[in-house]
């Protein structure tokens, strides 16, 4: 009796599963920076982005986009690499308290997976049809398409790499094999930052409207629905914490 009552205590003692703080950073963190991307946009798009050859453009705009190829590789790598380097070597052999814990953890990475595929297949992509339909385009690199295709793209690209890469290197549920969901759930959206090669050169090439029921379009919808994939994973998060809270209470 004493000694559950002192293992009680422990527990008790322990910080709580799911880290709030955590998760309230994360959400405004891309609330924040999206709120001030949109802003730059609004002011600088209109008043610097509409001739690709006026100076200004490649200065508000050009370099914009050349900061984003660095600084995303390099989050890509330092995030990606992190995560792998301190991967958990005896995952199978956890307590189940620490395993609720991670599984509470990898909720706060798919919450922000879900911020930056909002962010980025819903609202900047609507937008942009929004934008095109307005301006019409005298370069692949409009202020839109710097801001939807190289920004919020990349920006969820490597969000799910991460999600995925901590279930993987952290959680028992995801070691053996690779979860079909989650692979649709991320290589899926991943997929269509290469699309984007397809419908530049559709646009280069044909003189069409921006109608997202166009047919050069479909590969965005296709690849855009596999976040449905997520709904998978959930699934697997709900069976693997029920198991969990089941053996706790055991």
């Amino acid at each position: 009796m004493a000694v559950t009552t002192e293992s009680v205590k422990a527990d008790t003692a322990e910080a709580p599963l799911l880290n709030v703080r955590n998760l309230i950073l994360g959400s405004l963190l891309y609330i924040v920076f999206y709120g001030w991307v949109r802003w730059y946009e609004g002011v600088y798009g209109w008043s610097a982005g509409l001739d690709s050859f006026a100076p200004e453009f490649e200065t508000y705009w050009m370099n914009f986009l050349y900061i984003e190829f660095v600084l995303e590789v390099s989050t890509a790598g330092i995030l990606w690499g992190y995560i792998w380097k301190t991967r958990d070597r005896k995952v199978m052999s956890i307590t189940p308290r620490e395993e609720l814990r991670r599984h509470m953890t990898h909720w706060t990475w798919l919450v922000m997976y879900a911020w930056a595929i909002y962010y980025g297949a819903s609202y900047f992509t609507e937008q942009d049809g929004t934008w095109h339909q307005t301006i019409v385009r005298d370069t692949d690199f409009t202020p839109s398409h710097i801001i939807e295709f190289y920004l919020s793209y990349p920006i969820y690209i490597i969000t799910g790499g991460a999600c995925f890469l901590y279930a993987k290197t952290r959680l028992p549920t995801y070691q053996q094999g690779l979860h079909m969901q989650y692979l649709v759930a991320t290589v899926g959206p991943f997929m269509i930052l290469p699309n984007v090669g397809l419908n530049e050169w559709g646009h280069t090439f044909w003189f069409m409207e921006e109608l997202f029921v166009a047919p050069l379009h479909y590969g965005f919808v296709f690849f855009g629905w596999a976040a449905l994939g997520l709904l998978g994973v959930v699934n697997t998060e709900v069976g693997a914490i029920s198991k969990l809270l089941k053996k706790d209470l055991a």
